[in-house]
């Protein structure tokens, strides 16, 4: 087998994984979901997601970013197969994640008064807070051993400490909502915490690095560069967060609460089924483009390879959005939300757009261009506001779609133009063929559900479902050579 045909089934064998894992945690968290509407009520539910979201803000200020950052430095050199320089960066990177852990922890217990107040309008949570800010330690040091696992590429034990993590979880947290009520939310996310350490812990101490020295100079020295990057990742995550509540802001002012939850509904179907391929390929993607930074070809053909697979997979599966989002929106919620249906179609073909991106903006990190990534993202981040207001405006709910679609029509230039002129990054013709096949059919399946009676609709559209189908499964087969394998194993 060629060694670009094994690349390519890494890619698949990756995606395959990791998209099995984020499907069973989609499911866990249903259940858990369910489990506490029944036991605890909407009042119930209501102050675990406050606890979780408020603790989560404390988190998403305090952790750097590692979680994210220190993958490229653990993949780096990792690729190297330098045992030394491997123990050098994984201890700074663990002396890191104590210090920002517990830097979450100080914060918390100092603001735990004002978090009360500002949360619930009380300080009647203040001691839930103090309790619960154990929990950012946990956690800090839960995706220390996961950010281990995926810089070392150990995919099949970062899966299992996902998801014995996810089951275990739901096993231990249940009996304290069943017999304790509402006085049992704090002791779960607490127990929580701490089942998904110990788990995490037992998969990352699978992994043999050796024990080394390190002063407080290199700590300082290497640890700069993950939390310079991270910093700007956590940056720009709270711009994202912020675009996203002016978004929500403007809808409710000129609109109404209704619409504000219709716009919430309609994106959550898009970043939860359709988003979770490029979660489930970039837990592999990211620490593999990171190791071959520095070597232009290889990263071009790397950038290029994952671009083509995320296309071929998301082609059938957002003609499927477009084609069947009635049933899909009434099955998920119910009837009242059918209006976000033509919102949802246009922001399913941006993300067509979005998988073109995708792969590109990761050299960004993998290179770690920190000051690049934030403007890059900055500016996206603007339009993405003046486009949502202008749509929401002039057409309403259908108008967010359009906004989503422009901005990634425009991101996707832009990501282009910056890795060429700074990475020397340039597309190649598999690449282009498909982006193009993909766009040309997902806008032809657009006019015509946008213009046919429904019978035309779906039997053009199942049509050109299976002829996408067919092309992906084609494309895969001749990349991967999938087809003959699975045959063998039979």
């Amino acid at each position: 087998m060629s060694e670009e045909k094994s690349s390519y089934r890494q890619i698949m064998k990756a995606t395959s994984i990791f998209g099995g894992v984020q499907v069973f945690n989609i499911f866990i968290a249903i259940i858990r979901s369910k489990a506490i509407a029944v036991l605890l009520g909407p009042a119930g539910m209501g102050i675990a997601g406050l606890l979780t979201s408020t603790t989560g803000l404390v988190s998403s200020l305090t952790n750097f970013g590692l979680g994210t950052s220190a993958v490229k430095d653990i993949a780096q050199a990792h690729g190297t197969g330098d045992e030394t320089r491997i123990a050098k960066t994984a201890t700074v990177f663990k002396r890191l994640v104590w210090i920002t852990g517990l830097l979450g922890v100080g914060l918390t217990l100092i603001l735990s008064p004002w978090l009360s107040e500002l949360t619930f309008g009380n300080q009647d949570y203040t001691w839930s807070f103090i309790l619960l800010s154990v929990t950012l330690l946990l956690g800090q040091l839960t995706s220390g051993q996961n950010v281990i696992l995926q810089g070392t590429r150990k995919l099949k034990y970062l899966a299992s400490a996902n998801m014995v993590g996810s089951v275990l979880s739901l096993i231990i947290t249940l009996p304290l909502y069943y017999f304790y009520g509402l006085d049992g939310i704090v002791p779960a996310l607490i127990v929580m915490g701490i089942a998904t350490f110990f788990v995490a812990q037992y998969f990352g101490n699978k992994v043999q690095i050796p024990q080394v020295q390190v002063n407080k100079g290199e700590v300082v020295e290497q640890g700069k560069g993950m939390l310079k990057l991270g910093f700007m990742l956590s940056l720009s995550g709270l711009i994202s967060t912020l675009v996203a509540y002016l978004v929500r802001i403007y809808i409710s002012n000129t609109g109404g609460v209704e619409d504000v939850g219709l716009y919430s509904a309609g994106f959550q179907i898009i970043g939860t089924y359709v988003g979770l391929v490029f979660t489930a390929m970039g837990t592999d993607y990211f620490p593999r483009l990171s190791a071959v930074a520095e070597d232009n070809q290889k990263r071009n053909l790397l950038v290029n390879q994952q671009g083509e697979i995320a296309i071929l997979i998301l082609f059938p599966i957002i003609l499927i959005f477009i084609v069947f989002i009635p049933f899909v929106v009434e099955l998920l919620y119910s009837v009242k939300f059918l209006p976000i249906n033509e919102m949802i179609i246009w922001a399913s073909f941006a993300m067509l757009f979005k998988a073109g991106s995708w792969a590109i903006a990761f050299q960004f990190l993998a290179k770690g261009s920190s000051k690049l990534f934030f403007i890059n993202e900055l500016a996206t981040n603007i339009y993405l506001l003046g486009f949502s207001v202008i749509g929401y405006h002039y057409f309403g709910l259908t108008g967010l779609g359009y906004s989503f679609l422009l901005t990634y029509i425009i991101y996707v230039v832009q990501v282009y133009v910056l890795t060429a002129h700074y990475y020397e990054y340039s597309h190649n013709s598999s690449f282009l063929k498909i982006f193009l096949v993909a766009v040309i059919v997902c806008g032809l399946c657009l006019v015509i559900v946008m213009n046919a009676t429904n019978l035309y609709r779906y039997i053009l559209g199942i049509l050109l479902i299976l002829g996408a189908s067919s092309f992906s499964i084609y494309q895969l087969n001749n990349k991967t050579e999938i087809l003959a394998k699975l045959k063998w194993r039979k």
